[in-house]
């Protein structure tokens, strides 16, 4: 008597070939191309249609990590935004907000994340209070670029939380405005300032910065002496950790990899779709890193601890 052994009776497709096509949308895979390598490999037919409604078997899954419990205190959280392409009524690069926490015992995870058309600091200030209401009620630093408005947000959301801003944006903006021949001298001798043993000496060398590039580019220096309050922040940490602290280059990582995996599909078609699929990013994320420990952290655990009531 024959007997097929590849699919359970009464089943028109497997569960391994479920979780492939999951996986596969994941890396980026369009629904058409998933449902020729399926039909390929497998030999079984699946129209995009279809591969479209088994990615939609997520969904749950995407909304209950919008709402679960947050873990009570992290140690930093980082905050950046980057843009993916979006169909609402036309096309459009629409803007993910995304914020990813490292816990005292050095445990990373992707807290959250949310879409709007662009980035402004009134979505940002809902994020953070969202986030405050599902658990998260202690930051002993947060770490972001230079939005408007940002550090005033964060003072009202979580007062005790110290502010850092990203150098790497700060040494970028500085580049921007400075003619190309002075570029490759400026970004070396500002790359000096997160070098230093200690705060005082960070301190001279950003001075000492100031005085040879006033004359030539004072609006510049005027702006750097209004945000230097928050660009050594980082200094009253364990040495251990500062490489990780001074920048939102580890956020950066992770915004690289969805622009990576989402450039194949050219754009969402719904605002679901796009949720899903940063979801099945964020949650893989997080499963990835659920036990290891972010360099430097498991050194001074005890220390970051002690940050805490």
């Amino acid at each position: 008597m024959f007997h097929q052994h590849t699919l359970p009776d009464y089943r028109q497709h497997s569960d391994v070939l479920e979780s492939m096509i999951i996986k596969l949308y994941s890396k980026g895979v369009t629904t058409r191309e998933i449902a020729d390598l399926i039909e390929k490999m497998y030999g079984s037919h699946y129209s995009p249609a279809q591969i479209s409604n088994i990615s939609k078997q997520m969904i749950p899954k995407v909304e209950a990590y919008h709402q679960r419990k947050l873990s009570d205190k992290f140690f930093c959280v980082y905050l950046d935004a980057t843009y993916i392409p979006l169909r609402r009524i036309t096309f459009d690069r629409e803007a993910v907000y995304i914020a990813i926490g490292i816990k005292p015992n050095g445990h990373k995870e992707v807290i959250d994340y949310r879409i709007a058309p662009s980035e402004n600091v009134e979505n940002w200030a809902e994020m953070l209070q969202d986030m405050k209401s599902r658990g998260l009620e202690q930051v002993e630093l947060f770490l972001s670029d230079g939005v408007v408005g940002m550090k005033t947000v964060l003072q009202q959301t979580y007062p005790k939380a110290h502010f850092q801003r990203c150098l790497v944006h700060v040494m970028r903006n500085i580049c921007a405005k400075v003619r190309i021949n002075d570029r490759e001298m400026i970004m070396n001798e500002f790359k000096q300032i997160h070098q230093q043993p200690n705060k005082e000496a960070a301190i001279n060398v950003l001075h000492a910065f100031y005085d040879k590039w006033n004359r030539a580019y004072n609006h510049v220096i005027r702006n750097l002496k209004e945000i230097e309050p928050d660009l050594l922040v980082f200094y009253s940490y364990p040495k251990q950790i500062r490489a990780s602290i001074y920048s939102t280059n580890m956020i950066e990582s992770f915004n690289n990899v969805i622009r990576r995996k989402a450039k194949p599909k050219a754009e969402f078609p719904t605002e679901q779709s796009l949720n899903t699929f940063i979801g099945i990013q964020a949650m893989s994320y997080n499963e990835r890193y659920f036990n290891r420990i972010h360099k430097g952290f498991g050194h001074v655990q005890d220390t970051l601890e002690s940050y805490f009531d």
